[in-house]
């Protein structure tokens, strides 16, 4: 494909609106409420989401795609992963990040901006157990971010993990690995319209607790 070819594609954004009207007064519930829409069309993979983060040290920032796995008291957003990997070194000398969803098919999109903290323990070790045997295995034998020599060294780590904690399901929680909870301060919902006048409304966390609905430019 050539670039005159990429900068020709163009796609009519019709399927619904966003009013002021029509949205809840919180922000995580009316996320919960384009979640649950979400689901109910079947759009594929709907907890998807880019989480971006910053080098405290270099400003360098990084974006991966996880999954979603909670809205706790809806008022945050939960995502695990291990600690020592890239993202949780970053978010260790830089607890703020971003989350983006994306759903084309609805023609929408949520960007989600605040502090993040750790899950509580108990709630990191409740859903690592509940994870397929094969997903913990590979939580314990993974270094995640570091540079290993080859794959046969992963799948050697594996089977070293494996014959370790033999007979055993569930297995302990790795102490490098568990929950993180984005607390929002910002959260912009974005409905594709006609003319690329698209719908955009934000929320903004105030000092009481209440969110502030403003409508953005597209």
């Amino acid at each position: 494909m050539t670039d005159t070819d990429l900068a020709s594609l163009r796609q009519t954004y019709a399927q619904a609106t966003l009013l002021e009207a029509d949205v809840l007064p919180q922000a995580v519930p009316q996320f919960r409420r384009w979640l649950d829409e979400a689901l109910a069309a079947q759009v594929p993979e709907p907890s998807a989401l880019t989480l971006a983060t910053v080098d405290a040290a270099t400003g360098q920032p990084s974006q991966r795609v996880v999954l979603l796995k909670g809205l706790p008291d809806d008022a945050g957003f939960l995502f695990f992963t291990n600690y020592a990997s890239r993202k949780g070194q970053e978010l260790a000398g830089q607890p703020l990040a971003a989350l983006n969803f994306f759903w084309p098919a609805l023609e929408r999109q949520v960007r989600v901006e605040g502090r993040v903290e750790k899950a509580d323990p108990q709630v990191s070790t409740a859903y690592f157990q509940s994870r397929p045997l094969g997903s913990q295995l590979g939580a314990w034998a993974s270094p995640q971010s570091a540079v290993i020599g080859s794959r046969q060294e992963l799948e050697q780590r594996e089977q070293a993990v494996e014959a370790r904690f033999a007979g055993q399901n569930p297995l302990p929680r790795p102490d490098n690995w568990g929950g993180y909870v984005l607390r929002p301060t910002r959260v912009e919902f974005w409905q594709g319209r006609p003319s690329r006048l698209h719908d955009r409304l934000v929320y903004e966390l105030q000092a009481d607790g209440s969110w502030q609905i403003s409508r953005l430019a597209p």
